[in-house]
């Protein structure tokens, strides 16, 4: 696995797991973003044992993040992308898109899937489109999952 450290002025994005704070991931996975709340510190912590993660910094604080579910030969999964607010507005996000379509071992993926909510214009930016045939598509989905 290719580890990477981008710096672009004050900003940097790593995928070195050591310098996550998962304690900012946590908190805003759980109380801010609406795909995870109420997750549990144990369920964060698993997920990004098992994830190519994107921490986006300025200096040592961790402002943003990503993780990409891959089996690194045909398909990759693209979860939990955030920029904090008070850090939004300058291109950080469009940034971190980049630097996630970019990385070595994320090239030749013959599929890409994301779940969003709001953020789909920044994706189309970045080659994504609604999913052609939706009736070929299942899920299992429980959102109660964290409550118990």
């Amino acid at each position: 696995m290719h580890e990477l450290c981008i710096r672009k002025g004050s900003f940097e994005i790593s995928t070195e797991k050591s310098r996550l704070d998962t304690e900012l991931i946590h908190r805003f996975l759980s109380e801010e973003a609406n795909w995870s709340k109420d997750i549990p510190r144990e369920r964060v912590e698993r997920a990004i044992a098992n994830a190519l993660c994107f921490g986006v910094f300025e200096g040592k604080s961790q402002i943003g993040f990503a993780r990409v579910i891959s089996d690194f030969a045909t398909i990759a999964y693209l979860g939990d992308v955030f920029i904090l607010k008070e850090y939004r507005g300058r291109g950080l996000s469009k940034w971190l898109m980049q630097t996630i379509n970019s990385h070595p071992d994320l090239q030749g993926l013959r599929r890409w899937i994301l779940l969003t909510a709001d953020a789909h214009s920044l994706y189309r930016q970045y080659g994504w489109v609604d999913i052609a045939d939706p009736s070929r598509w299942m899920e299992r989905h429980d959102p109660q999952v964290y409550l118990s």
